[in-house]
């Protein structure tokens, strides 16, 4: 069974071995460049605390994940900042099961009443999976990047 597993200093070096396919290195920032984000978190419409992730099956580390959150922030009180399937791995599921992850953590807090995802616009595997999962694109471009939003709650 798939589970999902803080960065520490005992697993990070294992996360940043993982890879997206060649055609898909455009899509994500690499793990290591994302772990040394999450110990800064970013400063936009207020601070996101960021979250890194390993997507585990058993002791296999098989993806990584990263959301940030900013409990004040006006509509999106959650963003998930990184999704990757390592290249060996894709196509088997983790990528949802992440995401389900992910929305379980945010709908348990109560503060998190929006969700928001950004992904290149020609990145039709993301669109169709965050589609599939309920999320909305608002038709805002952020960085280059198509944003999406899933509602939770009022």
């Amino acid at each position: 069974m798939p589970e999902i597993r803080p960065v520490t200093k005992e697993n990070w070096e294992a996360l940043i071995d993982l890879n997206v396919r060649g055609d898909q290195k455009d899509f994500v920032a690499s793990n290591l460049y994302s772990i040394a984000e999450a110990q800064f978190g970013e400063d936009f419409e207020g601070h996101w605390d960021f979250h890194p992730y390993g997507i585990y099956d058993g002791d296999t580390p098989v993806g990584f994940l990263m959301y940030g959150h900013n409990f004040s922030h006006p509509t999106q009180q959650a963003f998930i900042i990184r999704l990757m399937v390592d290249e060996k791995f894709q196509g088997k599921g983790y990528g949802r099961f992440a995401m389900e992850k992910m929305l379980e953590m945010f709908r348990a807090d109560e503060r998190i009443k929006e969700v928001g995802i950004s992904y290149e616009p020609n990145n039709e595997g993301a669109r169709k999976l965050y589609a599939n999962i309920g999320f909305v694109e608002t038709g805002e471009i952020v960085e280059d990047e198509v944003v999406a939003v899933l509602k939770l709650r009022s």
